[in-house]
């Protein structure tokens, strides 16, 4: 067991984990933060991205361990009480999700993609979520979703 500390959507965690913990499982199984779903382990859906010192991660490959000092942001984090996060409204708005369970994963790289691309077009949202997989839709409203979203995280507050 190793004892490591992080701040998980703005509070500190001091916790003992096996060496071989995923950071996904610290966050589901330890935490109880449940948005993050584990849908592979191996790296090929993107339902279990986070942010992990402001960059889109996906946790399932990402020891625990590695995690240590980081500040990680879950999708519980990113609603500000009752107000949606803007990617989280335009995925509301632009109907971004059918059973929702890449839906976390999704936004989480939709607010790193808008961060990296301020104003970003359908072929880069597509290119840019090319590790995300969504086996309900089409992508099409998932893709006006992330552009909008990006639309309005530019906005001033």
């Amino acid at each position: 067991m190793t004892g490591i500390t992080l701040t998980v959507n703005g509070r500190e965690h001091v916790v003992e984990v096996e060496d071989r913990t995923l950071l996904v499982h610290l966050l589901r199984d330890e935490l109880r933060l449940t948005g993050a779903h584990v849908g592979c382990d191996t790296s090929q859906c993107g339902a279990c991205t986070v942010h992990v010192d402001g960059k889109a991660v996906k946790s399932c490959t990402m020891l625990a361990v590695q995690a240590d000092g980081a500040e990680i942001l879950t999708i519980e984090g990113l609603a500000n009480g009752r107000e949606l996060h803007p990617m989280q409204a335009a995925f509301r708005e632009h109907h971004g999700l059918q059973c929702g369970f890449c839906t976390p994963g999704m936004i989480m790289m939709a607010i790193d993609i808008a961060r990296r691309h301020p104003n970003p077009d359908a072929a880069t949202v597509r290119a840019e979520l090319e590790g995300n997989l969504c086996r309900c839709t089409g992508y099409h409203n998932i893709v006006k979703a992330v552009v909008a979203g990006a639309e309005r995280m530019g906005e001033p507050a």
